[in-house]
C-alpha cells in the first residue's frame, strides 16, 4: 500500500497516539498526513455555548500544532492539522470524504462483548462510516487482558 494522504483522527488520549508512528512511517514515505481531532462541547440548557466552544477549539488546536510538530521533528515534510467540531465518527468519516484521503490509521481499545456494546467503538463505527480503508491498530493488549493481569499483580503483591 502506497497511501499518498493519511488521515490521523486523535483524541488526545495515549491510545489514540499510538496510531503516531505508523501513521509517521507513511509520511516518511512521502504520503501527507492530516492529523484531526473531533471535538464537541455541551452546557447547561438556555446556557450560550459560545465560549464553551471557542475554548475547545482552541485546546484542540494547540493539542494538534504540538503533534505536528512531533511528527515534523520524525521526518515527515507535509503536516496539516485540523479540529472538526461535532461527533467524532461523523467528524471522521466526513473529513475522510472531503480531503480525499487514502487511508485512515486510528487506534482501537480493542474491548469486545460487553464493554464494546456498553461503551460503544468509534473505530467500529468509523469502519461502517465510510469506504475509506482503515488501519486499525490495537494496543499490545487488549483492554480487558490488560484489566486481568493487574488484577493477578495485585493478587500477587498481597
Amino acid at each position: 500500500m502506497d497511501p499518498k494522504v493519511v488521515l490521523v483522527p486523535l483524541d488526545g488520549s495515549p491510545l489514540a497516539e499510538g496510531a503516531l508512528d505508523p501513521a509517521i512511517g507513511f509520511g516518511r514515505e512521502g504520503a501527507k498526513l492530516i492529523i484531526i481531532r473531533a471535538v464537541e462541547t455541551h452546557v447547561a440548557p438556555f446556557a450560550d455555548p459560545t465560549d464553551a466552544q471557542v475554548a475547545a477549539i482552541q485546546e484542540a488546536e494547540n493539542y494538534l500544532a504540538a503533534v505536528a510538530m512531533r511528527a515534523r521533528n520524525a521526518g515527515v515534510t507535509d503536516v496539516e492539522t485540523s479540529v472538526w467540531y461535532g461527533p467524532p465518527v461523523e467528524s471522521i468519516a466526513d473529513a475522510a470524504h472531503f480531503r480525499k484521503v487514502d487511508l485512515i490509521v486510528m487506534s482501537t481499545h480493542g474491548r469486545s462483548g460487553l464493554g464494546r456494546l456498553v461503551l460503544g467503538s468509534v473505530a467500529e463505527s468509523v469502519l461502517r462510516a465510510t469506504s475509506t480503508p482503515i488501519l486499525l491498530l490495537r494496543p499490545e493488549a487488549p483492554a480487558w487482558v490488560k484489566d486481568a493481569l493487574a488484577a493477578q499483580r495485585e493478587v500477587a503483591r498481597v
